[in-house]
């Protein structure tokens, strides 16, 4: 009998918070889903986490587990797809650790990934863009504060993490003003800003004030604001601006929208794709092509430079009564 325990706490003791310098971000991923995993393999085998073998953990249990998150979780495949790959990491290491288990580790790294639809990327445009920028009031401290938060966030395409992350320190508003920014798996990266975001940031930091280190647009506490309170107030604002743009109450507006927003905006003026891939911090191109699918306009251009065909259209017309009747049903 061999124990899950101790290898699934070295697994986040020392291949994910040592090996691997894993975010934050993506150590409470991977605990949530071993919440999850282990408390679905006790109710199924009637033994306390602790005590799980790993023969417990079979490929047909991780199938079932699978089943559950999207049949009574209601978790959607990309949710479901993020649980297997924590699951899968897990096992690979336990695959070093644990050879006599070769096999059972095997049949669970062969569980596959469910294909998912590719959706239409979602973004503003530049009407809908100046309605959310306006929508904040800013007599007051929040609404001065969110004005630059979203100036920024639809200028520079950060992630809401990036963005919650960002100091006093990280903005360079002297030559070549910048925003130093640290993405996912610690990778800096450095994004240029316009004119008119140096004017906003500029205003927001004579009155924020406070040490390098203070968080860029904290909270009224002078804590660094939360995901779940960026989402809420791109969410709020983007409710008031939809009474001028009524188009904006059709758009899950969120701080991902506003990346796709950038990216868009970059694509539109003629950008290369693999400069919006630095731009935005993608480790892969690949990652940053769907937004070549969403600009409708790239496709409009490409057709225009197409010639038509000079055959006629024509029309069927069926040889039969029998044919005919079946093609009006």
């Amino acid at each position: 009998m061999t124990l899950v325990a101790p290898a699934l706490e070295a697994f986040f003791t020392e291949r994910l918070c040592q090996q691997r310098q894993a975010s934050p971000h993506t150590v409470t991923a991977y605990r949530d889903t071993f919440r999850l995993l282990l408390a679905f393999a006790r109710d199924r085998t009637g033994r306390q986490p602790a005590k799980l073998d790993f023969a417990d953990l079979d490929a047909e249990l991780i199938a079932s587990f699978l089943q559950h998150l999207e049949r009574d979780r209601h978790n959607s495949v990309r949710t479901r797809n993020a649980r297997l790959a924590a699951i899968r990491s897990f096992f690979r290491y336990a695959s070093y650790r644990e050879p006599g288990h070769a096999a059972l580790i095997q049949h669970v790294l062969a569980i596959p990934e469910k294909r998912t639809r590719r959706r239409v990327v979602c973004y503003l445009t530049g009407a809908e863009i100046d309605a959310l920028l306006a929508a904040p009031d800013r007599t007051s401290w929040t609404g001065r504060r969110d004005h630059a938060l979203l100036a920024l966030t639809v200028q520079t395409g950060v992630r809401v993490a990036e963005l919650t992350a960002l100091r006093r320190s990280d903005v360079v508003l002297t030559t070549g003003p910048h925003i130093q920014i640290e993405g996912k798996g610690r990778k800096q990266r450095v994004t240029p800003l316009t004119r008119h975001s140096v004017a906003v940031l500029k205003t927001w930091l004579a009155e924020r004030a406070g040490q390098p280190d203070d968080p860029l647009f904290p909270s009224r506490r002078h804590t660094p604001l939360s995901h779940d309170a960026v989402a809420d107030l791109v969410a709020k604002h983007a409710a008031t601006a939809s009474v001028a743009h009524p188009s904006l109450r059709a758009k899950n507006v969120t701080p991902h929208t506003l990346r796709h927003t950038c990216a868009m905006s970059l694509l539109a003026a003629g950008i290369d794709i693999a400069v919006i891939a630095l731009w935005l911090g993608h480790e892969h191109i690949q990652t940053t092509q769907i937004y070549l699918h969403g600009d409708l306009t790239i496709k409009q251009r490409a057709l225009a430079r197409t010639a038509p065909p000079t055959t006629p259209p024509g029309r069927y017309r069926p040889t039969d009564a029998l044919l005919a009747f079946l093609d009006g049903l």
